[in-house]
């Protein structure tokens, strides 16, 4: 069966060294090499980056399959996959801000608030209200019930199969949002369906983003569809050991490109 990989960028900034390394393992892990424009963010998405994407990675030498996926275009798909999720009594209305979550993680507490794949684990405050409005958020403890485990393939930085309880999947994730208020759906929900559809057969992106992948398994089995396998590859980071950021221009490809570097340097300078 035929390998098939994907990188996903997000518009939101130029491209830097670990955007490159990502791709480039994307593309050397896969027979089909596949692009995704995650912009479901509108509010912070450009056009400018995205056409800063498509030259970034052509003079990388990389080649991808046309046409490109646009999140953007799939928000009533996005929307049918919560609704699943509603019907079996897998979701509830939250109308907590941040603010009201590190107020109550705050309250006295033994021990301190476990970080999950978005910041602090959610305490659950709307969970039985029965609201009718804000954003869309996962019974963990439902969710589970119905799965006993979760499990999955990894053969990267911590390879083998990796498996979650009940337990540890309310501990290190709890109820996500699935749905922000101002965008209708998130990058969990986005990703699990996205994958889906154009057939990946293996993830390939950052360890930091290896927390996340839990969610993504149990949010594949609740809705049917297939699990890739997983290949969490190491992060790209500066001198001081820091992880590099959309923020940090100094590292854009577009900067090494006009500098005369060439895509052996990049190469050359992520370690490949």
């Amino acid at each position: 069966m035929a390998r098939v990989t994907r990188f996903a960028p997000s518009p939101t900034g130029p491209l830097h060294l670990g955007h490159a390394y990502a791709a480039l393992v994307a593309a050397e892990r896969g027979d089909r090499f596949l692009l995704r424009i995650e912009d479901i963010d509108q509010a912070r998405c450009r056009w400018a980056y995205e056409v800063a994407i498509y030259q970034d990675l052509g003079w990388l030498g990389l080649r991808w399959e046309v046409p490109v996926l646009h999140q953007s275009a799939r928000l009533p798909l996005y929307q049918a996959a919560l609704d699943r999720l509603a019907a079996q009594g897998l979701t509830y209305h939250c109308t907590c801000s941040r603010g009201d979550i590190r107020a109550a993680l705050s309250a006295p507490q033994e021990g301190a608030p476990m970080i999950g794949p978005d910041g602090p684990i959610y305490p659950g405050t709307c969970r039985d209200k029965g609201l009718t409005e804000g954003a869309v958020r996962l019974n963990m403890a439902r969710a589970m019930a119905r799965l006993g485990e979760v499990a999955y393939l990894e053969t990267g930085t911590d390879p083998g199969t990796h498996r979650f309880d009940a337990a540890r999947m309310s501990h290190e994730i709890g109820d996500v949002v699935l749905a922000r208020r101002d965008i209708g759906t998130s990058y969990h929900l986005a990703v699990v369906v996205d994958d889906a559809a154009q057939g990946i057969t293996e993830v390939t992106r950052g360890a930091d983003l290896a927390p996340a992948t839990p969610l993504h398994v149990l949010l594949q089995q609740l809705l049917g569809l297939p699990t890739p396998i997983y290949h969490h590859h190491r992060l790209i980071r500066d001198s001081q050991g820091k992880r590099l950021a959309k923020r940090d221009d100094a590292r854009a490809l577009a900067k090494y490109r006009a500098e005369g570097a060439t895509p052996a340097d990049i190469c050359r300078m992520v370690g490949l």
